[in-house]
């Protein structure tokens, strides 16, 4: 570090310098990156990660990571694994060993008992041609040239690729598995969008329900929809209260779109532009489960019925009532 450089200065030279590196590494991804997502996705076991040291403790966040998000993994401390932890292996599974020189004792001995039990092995390491690499069935490279540590000693560029490596992995495998957010809120019950999408529906709609008649001329309608701000309102039958009325269907901010391009005039009711069916969701079920019929629908907005079976409508929940609930 020049004697003129700030440590500002100084870490944003840090940041170029394994940014550069970063580049470098993206593009030399290949077929290989894309047999392990497959192998991983097709994996009958689990996949278990095993490392030492610190690549060990960025082991043990890729094992988290992917476990966090639908891959079945562990991670296994590879000095631990020659003293007993072998015993959590089995031959459906996938062993990823991560290893920056690829020749770290511990994890060169773990490989001929792995391969006694017949797992498929996958190498995660910045030397390619190293022991571990040619002992194994497919290798991720996450060779850097240099360290940013000035004496080019101390693990830092090479982590944080492993780590990068790692959550190319997750993401692709997320994706891959169509891995959505109230899965996500399954495996965190304890995060803040866990405790959202483990509520109920009926914690955080509204009972201010949109409401219009058959009848109700295009002008009226379209005032009830902006006076209660959800982009919707539900129609009822001319006859009887709106309690005992039946709901014939509903009316979105779309179909005001449409009928503006059908009707020249707007001389028409909501009988005209409403959709006769709507989705519906108990106050009792789960808000994941509301998400997940929006996102099957593709909608944005649900109306609440007090129980899975019965037809009345007591509130609306939409999509922003679920982000916005704490």
């Amino acid at each position: 570090m020049s004697s003129k450089m700030t440590y500002a200065e100084r870490a944003r030279q840090i940041f170029a310098e394994e940014i550069a590196e970063f580049e470098k590494l993206r593009q030399t991804i290949g077929e290989s990156f894309d047999r392990v997502v497959e192998w991983i996705y097709g994996c009958e076991g689990k996949v278990v990660v095993m490392g030492i040291g610190k690549t060990g403790i960025i082991g043990h966040k890729i094992a988290s990571s992917l476990a966090s998000t639908g891959t079945e993994a562990i991670f296994v401390n590879a000095a631990e694994a020659v003293h007993g932890d072998l015993g959590m292996i089995n031959r459906h599974d996938l062993v990823m060993l991560v290893s920056n020189s690829g020749s770290t004792n511990e994890i060169l001995h773990v490989v001929e008992p792995l391969r006694n039990i017949g797992c498929r092995l996958v190498a995660m390491t910045g030397n390619p041609d190293s022991p571990l690499a040619r002992q194994c069935d497919l290798v991720l490279s996450v060779h850097v040239d240099r360290e940013a540590c000035s004496l080019g000693l101390a693990p830092t560029t090479s982590t944080t690729a492993t780590l990068l490596m790692g959550d190319a992995l997750m993401v692709c495998l997320m994706e891959k598995r169509k891995f959505k957010a109230e899965n996500f809120a399954v495996y965190h019950p304890g995060g803040a969008l866990g405790r959202k999408l483990l509520g109920r529906v009926r914690d955080c709609m509204t009972r201010n329900v949109p409401r219009v008649r058959v009848s109700t001329p295009f002008r009226e309608l379209v005032h009830e929809m902006s006076d209660k701000h959800l982009g919707m309102t539900m129609v009822f039958a001319d006859e009887g209260s709106f309690e005992q009325a039946d709901c014939l269907g509903i009316i979105t901010d779309g179909d005001l779109r449409r009928a503006i391009q059908k009707y020249a005039d707007l001389h028409i009711t909501a009988r005209e532009i409403m959709t006769p069916s709507y989705k519906h969701i108990s106050q009792e079920a789960l808000l994941s489960d509301a998400l997940a019929v929006m996102d099957k629908y593709n909608i944005t907005t649900l109306a609440v019925t007090e129980k899975a079976d019965t037809g009345e409508i007591i509130g609306i929940i939409s999509i922003h009532h679920i982000i916005d609930f704490a």
